[in-house]
């Protein structure tokens, strides 16, 4: 079957805009050519794909089935032109990730970076949050805390407020910060957690008597198998929560430290390491 790509693209543009003029002007042609590649795919389909108003467009139901398929369609076929002329040479880019950033952030986002920095190769290493950038040759490394290591560069990816997750059925327990002296407080290796969450919550901090985890990850999967209630970055789990896995009962959070990016000062970062680094700080960024 002939695809009468033209009209499709001008199909498209206007159903983005609902408005033929704007449609016209980013696809540098006269407001005419694009109504009359519309009629052609009309004539194609047989059917209207758009309800003319006195004040610009609206999809019919046809055209609204044809939206999304074709947006989806051009837009892989620039990223596969954009791919075609990075001449670039592939460079290997190492990277350290504490797993629970790996997990609840980067991994569901690294298609789209693959897809818009098809040079670099990465290579991802996840750690429990201690790391040598130097001894385990990494290009750079993404870390929890408060930024202040040693000889590195760091930069501030996004906030990790902390707060108490926990199976629904320990939740239905739990009516105020009091009564988590009754449950199994799960802890991580870092000892001040628990007790700078109740000093937020204006609670007394009980005696510590739950397991100690060296990950967050295994950390949240103890919880939601109900052995107790484990504070965690929130934003690093929103999967578990959207699924009911995990629940958060009370709204009150700690900050005890950020994610950063961090690199060696004495290493110059390459054009991989850069790419990736602006790629970060972009999808990280608050929306405006």
């Amino acid at each position: 079957m002939h695809l009468p790509l033209n009209a499709l693209r001008a199909f498209e543009a206007a159903a983005r805009h609902l408005n033929l003029t704007r449609a016209a002007e980013e696809l540098h042609v006269t407001q005419t050519a694009v109504s009359q590649h519309i009629r052609n795919l009309e004539e194609r389909v047989g059917k209207p794909l758009f309800r003319r108003l006195p004040r610009g467009l609206a999809l019919t139901d046809e055209g609204r089935q044809l939206v999304p398929v074709l947006s989806d369609s051009f837009a892989r076929i620039g990223q596969a032109l954009q791919r075609l002329a990075d001449t670039r040479p592939r460079e290997v880019l190492t990277v350290g990730v504490v797993g629970t950033f790996a997990v609840g952030w980067l991994l569901p986002r690294l298609r789209a970076f693959h897809e818009s920095h098809p040079f670099v190769d990465l290579r991802l290493l996840t750690h429990n949050n201690r790391v040598d950038l130097a001894g385990e040759g990494l290009d750079c490394a993404i870390r929890f805390g408060d930024g202040a290591w040693h000889g590195t560069d760091a930069e501030r990816l996004m906030p990790a407020p902390l707060a108490p997750l926990c199976a629904p059925e320990v939740a239905a327990r739990l009516r105020e910060p009091a009564d988590l002296g009754a449950e199994a407080l799960l802890r991580s290796y870092r000892a001040d957690e628990w007790p700078a969450w109740f000093t937020a919550s204006g609670a007394p901090c009980p005696v510590l008597r739950g397991a100690v985890f060296d990950s967050s990850l295994t950390l949240a999967e103890a919880a939601a198998q109900g052995a107790g209630v484990a504070l965690l970055p929130v934003r690093m789990f929103e999967r578990e929560l959207r699924q009911g896995r995990l629940v958060q009962p009370f709204a009150c959070t700690a900050a005890l430290g950020d994610y950063w990016l961090c690199r060696l000062k004495s290493r110059a970062p390459t054009d991989a390491l850069q790419a990736f680094r602006d790629w970060l700080l972009r999808e990280s960024a608050p929306p405006q």
